[in-house]
């Protein structure tokens, strides 16, 4: 049995994705403050492992997760690949049947993996409606946002948008452009306009009556009102939209989702009146096509995530270097993910801060005799506890960890043992040792926020294993700094 995944199947599933985050609380998150290696997830730094997908896999990205930021709306946008304007280059050209059979200029046989838009140096994006034949733009550079078609460097173009500032900013990469709606365009699409055709010359055609060779055809079919302006010379049919000598649409038409233009029912009046005229001459002429291109739905311009192939959703977020303890700064991360719908530690409400810290947190009475060091093994000897230091905050006597679940970084073997008590804590490297405050309950202001503590102990802000993670990636690590911001974005192809 033949089946396939259609380009509105993908397109489908990308907006209910996109719409998700309307209504569904996601965050972003970073993980693994700790070395990839053989004793915890395999791989390298120089070399991460590719992510697991299995039932537990989730368990441990929650145990290495440091902190989450909250995405909204306005962080999401559809996306498609980026295809820059250059002069004397050949681009594609939108057809409604590239396949197999019929396939680009370029040789894809999708019309969404040819190249028949482009983005120019003023992030002006323009679909092809016609590249003259399979020859390369040659020309300046487009600047115009007429609606209607507008030929160009040898090109029938159709301006679609312009870059907003802030989609720049956030979503234009070396890779991918956001692609959006001019409502401009859209209102003044027309739904099953005919806006362009694929002419081939044939030969034997004659012109019939004293009109040098221009004659008018109506476009059979479905819809109604388009009209073909035709020129017959040298017994050929001109090619579509060069200029004067040239075959073009003289009424656009609307409602078609197919086409014909009958050569034997030509006319001489643009308004097909009169005298109808046979350009075949009785079946001497042949060869020759003129075949309507049917637009999308809509028209060209009325929904440019779908003309386009937008089938790609952008993620995009920003770790700020004010972010404070939530997201630290004092050691880079090797992990990034999407979660939804997580809950606030404790409860079964999902969480809603801006955004989350996951470390744990222990507040000593007083400041060891040296410092703790980023990613050492930190033992409690009474206890058995193991973890590994994501920071030291000397300042407020506070020091942030996590207990992975592999042996040495947060369980002894295959046990387990929370840090608890009074029992002194050691560091493996820096031989710092400090005794938790367990005789208060502080509530300690940060440069940026603040963290509560119970009995000396403060919890991650999200109940672990709580919502789902839906995306992990694997990264080389990524140091943080104070002054520095990280702008994440995952693109998400469906």
């Amino acid at each position: 049995m033949a089946a396939i995944i259609t380009e509105k199947f993908r397109q489908h599933n990308a907006d209910v994705f996109k719409d998700s985050f309307s209504s569904t609380t996601f965050y972003l998150f970073i993980g693994k403050s700790s070395p990839f290696s053989s004793a915890t997830s395999g791989g390298s730094d120089q070399s991460p492992p590719t992510p697991v997908d299995d039932v537990t896999r989730e368990f441990y990205n929650w145990d290495s997760m440091l902190g989450a930021k909250i995405i909204s709306t306005s962080d999401v946008a559809f996306v498609i690949p980026r295809r820059d304007w250059a002069n004397n280059t050949i681009y594609d050209m939108y057809e409604h049947d590239v396949s197999v059979s019929n396939p680009a200029t370029s040789g894809a046989t999708n019309l969404w993996e040819s190249n028949f838009y482009f983005v120019t140096s003023e992030n002006k994006v323009y679909k092809v409606l016609d590249n003259n034949g399979g020859a390369a733009y040659s020309g300046s550079e487009p600047t115009f946002e007429t609606t209607a078609p507008v030929l160009s460097g040898g090109y029938i173009l159709q301006y679609m948008y312009t870059l907003t500032t802030t989609e720049i900013n956030k979503f234009k990469t070396t890779d991918f452009i956001p692609v959006s709606t001019n409502s401009t365009v859209s209102g003044d699409a027309v739904d099953g306009s005919i806006d362009a055709l694929r002419i081939t010359t044939g030969s034997g055609y004659v012109d019939v009556a004293p009109n040098s060779g221009i004659y008018y055809a109506a476009i059979d079919g479905d819809g109604t009102g388009g009209i073909v302006k035709l020129n017959i010379g040298s017994g050929g049919i001109a090619d579509y939209g060069q200029g004067a000598a040239s075959t073009e649409i003289f009424a656009a038409g609307s409602g078609y989702t197919y086409g014909t233009v009958d050569l034997t029912d030509v006319y001489t009046a643009s308004d097909l009146s009169g005298t109808s005229y046979d350009i075949t001459n009785g079946g001497v002429g042949t060869g020759g096509v003129c075949a309507p291109i049917i637009s999308p739905k809509g028209g060209h311009g009325f929904n440019a995530p779908v003309e386009l192939g937008g089938h790609y959703v952008m993620v995009n977020a920003k770790l700020e270097a004010d972010e404070g303890s939530d997201i630290t700064a004092a050691n880079d991360f090797r992990e990034v993910g999407l979660l939804i719908d997580p809950y606030n530690v404790g409860t079964t409400t999902v969480a809603s801060a801006s955004t989350v810290r996951q470390s744990y947190a222990i507040k000593f009475a007083s400041a060891p005799g040296t410092d703790f060091e980023i990613d050492e093994k930190i033992t409690q000897s009474s206890t058995g506890a193991v973890g590994r230091v994501v920071e030291w905050d000397a300042t407020n006597n506070i020091l942030y960890y996590l207990q992975e679940r592999w042996n040495e970084y947060g369980s002894v073997g295959d046990k387990y043992i929370a840090f608890s008590g009074n029992n002194a804590v050691t560091g493996a490297s820096s031989g710092a040792v400090a005794t938790p405050d367990t005789s208060s309950s502080p509530t300690v202001v940060l440069s940026n926020g603040s963290i509560t503590f119970a009995s000396g102990y403060a919890s991650p802000e999200l109940e672990s294993n709580s919502g789902n993670i839906i995306y992990i990636e694997n990264r080389r690590p990524i140091s943080r700094a104070t002054d520095q911001t990280e702008d994440i974005k995952i693109v998400v192809e469906f």
